[in-house]
């Protein structure tokens, strides 16, 4: 334990670091808060959020950086596709896989730092049949105890959420790799979402499980499927429909914006030192034995040692409002999660036909107006070694 001198010293200096990364990143700190540069662009957001990135990728480096060049592998060069043969296949990703390993790899790429996900967790690729290739991925995982606009949608209580959250999960990564994004395929990945396969997938691993918070078993009934967007307004959520013949139905429901709080800001090559001084100086707040020892989360982490070196708990308001969105997948979801209902009744969208939706609606039209695609080679993804984006 450090001397109070010492201590205090080491509270003023981890304070002056946190100012100055929030500073290098593009906030401007004014009377203890945090803001946005006025006029703010996604472009801009981005740049604040290159800091986190780079941070994953580093700590990402001695696990997958020698494998890299079979990751590679796995993207198509833009000249082995065929916008007419394109055919998606599903593929849960197992622990300890070698889909893992690429999951997490392709995650990198992504201009905001990706969670892992908490508490129960889904995760998939999307495959091409017709080159064997990588087209996108998604995860599922435990949604936020208290969302304003998703808990507003349904109408519920805070009783009805505390028993009924055990049926929503929430995506906390979604979306196309290269080249098949330049093809709008971000929108299939958002489609395939709320496949039957994936509902199917999920009753599988979770039904009969005993809950961790409740301590009751699940019937692996899952109602809904929450999101939110990278960097603001979301162009890829947006307009999503399924037509199916008499079944013409808008599938994302744009809900609100997040309050703009969280960690992203704190997630860079600081948090490790953060992080040591809460183990050092800071007592978790576990309020469940079962939950286990330690810190429950990185928000946890970043309030304690705000409060501990003096700065205002307003700093984890980064103000980067995301726009919510929720994915019932069934017709009488929301009177289900408010108890009013007690067997869910289904959509069927399956992959196959979510997919023949999206290859008439965007896929084949955007393939002959713009073939920007055949032009991307797989080795521009290169993050580490000699012209890598870490190298």
């Amino acid at each position: 334990m450090l001397s109070k001198p010492l201590l205090d010293e080491s509270c003023n200096e981890l304070r002056k670091k946190i100012i100055n990364s929030l500073e290098q990143q593009g906030f401007i700190i004014r009377d203890g808060e945090i803001f946005l540069p006025e006029s703010i662009d996604k472009d801009g957001i981005r740049r604040i959020h290159q800091s986190a990135v780079r941070a994953k990728r580093e700590r990402a480096r001695k696990y997958l950086e020698k494998k890299e060049s079979a990751l590679l592998k796995c993207f198509a060069d833009g000249r082995e596709i065929d916008p007419e043969r394109i055919e998606p296949r599903l593929q849960e990703v197992k622990s300890g896989s070698w889909d893992e390993l690429l999951f997490r790899y392709s995650c990198l790429h992504w201009s905001i730092p990706v969670s892992s996900g908490y508490g129960r967790r889904l995760r998939f690729l999307v495959y091409d049949n017709s080159t064997g290739k990588l087209m996108g991925l998604f995860g599922l995982g435990d949604p936020v105890f208290s969302l304003s606009a998703r808990d507003q949608w349904i109408g519920w209580t805070k009783e009805d959420r505390r028993k009924r959250l055990v049926h929503v999960m929430d995506a906390f990564v979604l979306g196309a790799v290269p080249p098949y994004n330049q093809l709008l395929v971000g929108k299939l990945i958002a489609m395939l979402v709320a496949s039957n396969e994936v509902r199917e997938a999920y009753r599988r691993k979770y039904y009969d499980k005993r809950s961790l918070i409740s301590g009751e078993k699940q019937d692996g009934q899952l109602a809904l499927i929450t999101t939110t967007s990278a960097l603001g307004k979301s162009s890829v959520y947006n307009r999503i429909k399924y037509n199916d013949g008499d079944d013409d139905r808008v599938l994302y429901h744009s809900v609100g914006y997040t309050a703009g709080s969280g960690e992203f800001h704190f997630s860079n090559e600081l948090y490790s030192e953060i992080a040591s001084f809460a183990r050092e100086h800071c007592e978790p707040t576990a309020k469940r034995e079962e939950w286990g020892q330690g810190f429950r989360n990185r928000r946890e982490v970043i309030r304690k040692v705000l409060a501990a070196v003096g700065l205002s708990p307003k700093l984890a308001y980064h103000h980067v409002k995301r726009e919510v969105f929720v994915v019932p997948l069934a017709s009488n979801a929301e009177k289900f999660l408010r108890g009013e209902e007690n067997h869910l009744d289904y959509y069927d969208q399956p992959v196959n036909l979510l997919f023949d939706c999206f290859r008439r609606r965007w896929l084949l039209p955007r393939a002959k107006r713009n073939n920007s695609y055949l032009n991307f080679r797989p080795e521009s993804l290169q993050l580490w070694g000699e012209g890598g984006a870490n190298g």
